[in-house]
Parts: C-alpha cells; structure tokens; sequence
C-alpha cells in the first residue's frame, strides 16, 4: 500500500513515529503560520493606519511586514518539512534560525518606525 499523505517526500520516509511527536510538530508550524498572519495583518494596519507618518515611511514599514510574513511562511514549511524528516528517520533535530531572524526584521522595523515618529514631530 502506497502512502498518498502529502508530503510524500516526508511520509515515505522512515518510519511512523509517535503521534504526539508528529503533532507538536504540526502545532509548531500553525505557531508560525499565525505569526505570519499577525506579521500581515500588521503591514495592513500601518499602510491604512490613521497615524501621521511620511507615505514613505508607512510604504516601507508595511513592505517590510509583508517580506517579514512571507519569509515567517516559508520558515514554517521548512523547518515543518526538516523536523519531520528527522523525526521519521530518527536523525538529530535540525536548527531553526527563524525566530532570531524575525527579532532581527522586527528590531529594524521598530527603529525605523521610531525614526519616522520623530522626524515627523520635528517638523
């Protein structure tokens, strides 16, 4: 009997290893996926805010929100698609460099907004 759950690259791999381990994986990844979400509904939020920022200022606040969220996205899948792989071939745990780059984008962000803020009140 063939294996028709997708991945199939993942799921013919190795064998079926504890639920459970398979299922903090999956939760791991919706974690991501609502980041990514909240990272979205973010760029929506500062491109219509009312707050008064240079056009600039929020066209590149939320462009870098929605590169942020679609790079969150596609660390999700990733790291879903390794952890998993490790999980059914017993291999060790692979790392994951999303969260320090999400802090790194966000810190950006956060300072350039700032930057924003106060050039504005200057004038």
């Amino acid at each position: 009997m063939t294996d028709s759950r997708f991945p199939r690259r993942v799921f013919g791999e190795g064998g079926e290893p504890d639920v459970r381990f398979t299922l903090a994986n999956e939760r791991t990844f919706l974690a991501w996926v609502r980041t990514s979400l909240a990272l979205l509904a973010g760029a929506v939020a500062v491109h219509a805010s009312a707050v008064d920022l240079d056009e600039w200022v929020k066209l590149v606040s939320s462009l870098v929100l929605l590169g942020a969220a679609a790079l969150t996205i596609g660390q999700a899948w990733s790291r879903w698609h390794r952890v998993e792989l490790a999980i059914r071939t017993g291999r060790p745990l692979p790392g994951f460099a999303g969260p320090a780059m999400l802090a790194g984008i966000l810190g950006l962000l956060i300072a350039a907004f700032a930057v924003g803020v106060v050039i504005v009140a200057l004038r």
